[in-house]
């Protein structure tokens, strides 16, 4: 046993190594949080502490980090997000014209961007089929598909 606390510190390097660039690639801070334990298990180690002992240090140390530190760094990183959205979801509430006579089976839109989508109507529409020229209104992305519901017309007064 002397010999595993001995040579702990390899493992608890390696851990960091690992933990370190697993983040990198998540960029979600759990990995950094198991990371800062690792570095703690390793501490821990250079003081002479037993083999177990390191992991107890390291496990605590780094479930008291997810639970205190992660949400104020999650929250930091995401306060400066772009808040536009962006793809699919850029599309929904975009408005358009029927190209091609939209119904529950299929059709074609030109959306308000100047993109022609392949649309089909949204089940809760009770319309049959939208003519051509028709304003549609985009509620959902099915694949490569826009999911649309005509746009009520206003009658001149």
């Amino acid at each position: 046993m002397d010999v595993l606390t001995q040579y702990a510190w390899i493992a608890w390097l390696v851990l960091i190594l690992v933990f370190a660039t697993i983040e990198v690639f998540t960029l979600e801070m759990t990995f950094l949080m198991l990371a800062l334990g690792s570095v703690a298990g390793l501490l821990s180690g250079l003081f002479g502490i037993p083999w177990w002992a390191q992991f107890v240090i390291a496990a605590v140390v780094a479930v008291g980090l997810i639970l205190t530190l992660r949400p104020s760094l999650l929250r930091a990183l995401q306060r400066g997000a772009d808040p536009a959205r962006s793809n699919i979801d850029a599309l929904i509430g975009v408005d358009g014209n029927v190209v091609r006579t939209v119904s529950p089976a299929g059709g074609q839109v030109r959306l308000q961007n100047g993109e022609v989508w392949t649309a089909r109507l949204s089940p809760i529409t009770e319309q049959v089929d939208v003519a051509v020229g028709e304003r549609v209104l985009v509620t959902g992305i099915d694949g490569a598909t826009a999911v649309v519901v005509p746009l009520e017309r206003s009658t001149p007064q």
